[in-house]
């Protein structure tokens, strides 16, 4: 659910100006979902440290609970990996340690003794399966409306500032396309490499999802950033979800869940990969 709102808003193209000289804001989004789709496929060649906090709010907003971990992902032969670090900010014990790291040689063993035979054939089963995954982005397009607001400038760089609403009567032809009619956004495009920089996107209607229905209420809010990464590729930074949701027939609850990226490099498979201090 999150991803998906997250890359609600981007598709490919080419004339980025319409009649008159006027930046035509559809063609710009279509372009920056181009890039978008490329820095997705890049991603796999880098290594990662990322940081969860998830919160429980009382009526007034106030913090209830918080729970936080902080994990190393890499990328094995196409491959994500994950390797937990910390716990509430604790490093984990020694112990879990040694087996966060055992797990992961053990997953880089099995991958280096592949015959090219299997490797080639488990790629491709990979690469249809992300292709799945993020198919539905085809589909932006023809479901939003998006209008130019403007210009701004984030973290030095010059962008558009595009709002998107659900276009009346859009018919998404997947199922993954349809809760984003329930969305209603604004995308900050960075004006000199067509990347966007910030997404927020708001709930309009409840979406439901999952095998046991999820429900996300109205109004739950989305904030997504991105940042350049080794002056290649842009990747993830923070990720936040405020909002009020409802697990199966359990309460309502209402929370926000923060991501933060950082710490990209590229990864070789042959690195011994340590707990980082």
């Amino acid at each position: 659910m999150v991803a998906g709102l997250a890359t609600v808003l981007l598709l490919a193209g080419s004339t980025l100006f319409a009649e008159g000289g006027a930046v035509d804001a559809r063609e710009v989004v279509r372009r920056s979902v181009d890039l978008d789709q490329s820095n997705w496929q890049r991603m796999k060649d880098y290594t990662w440290i990322a940081q969860r906090t998830d919160r429980l709010l009382d009526s007034s907003g106030q913090v209830k609970s918080q729970k936080i971990e902080k994990w190393e992902t890499v990328v094995v032969y196409g491959e994500q990996h994950r390797r937990m670090l910390e716990r509430n900010g604790q490093p984990l014990p020694a112990q879990d340690q040694s087996k966060e790291q055992e797990k992961l040689d053990q997953a880089v063993a099995k991958r280096t003794n592949e015959t090219p035979q299997q490797r080639m054939r488990r790629e491709t089963d990979l690469e249809k399966e992300r292709e799945k995954d993020r198919e539905f982005m085809r589909e932006v397009p023809d479901l939003f409306d998006f209008k130019l607001l403007g210009d701004e400038k984030i973290d030095g760089h010059d962008v558009w500032v595009i709002s998107a609403t659900p276009r009346p009567g859009a018919r998404p032809k997947s199922g993954d396309a349809k809760p984003l009619l329930k969305v209603q956004a604004k995308v900050w495009i960075d004006k000199a490499e067509y990347q966007w920089v910030r997404l927020e996107a708001e709930t309009t209607a409840t979406i439901s999802f999952g095998l046991f229905i999820a429900r996300l209420s109205p109004g739950a809010k989305l904030v997504f950033e991105q940042t350049r990464v080794n002056d290649e590729v842009w990747l993830p930074k923070r990720e936040l979800v405020q909002g009020a949701a409802r697990l199966g027939l359990l309460k309502k609850l209402v929370g926000e869940e923060e991501t933060t990226w950082n710490n990209y490099r590229k990864f070789q498979v042959d690195s011994k990969v340590i707990a980082t201090q």
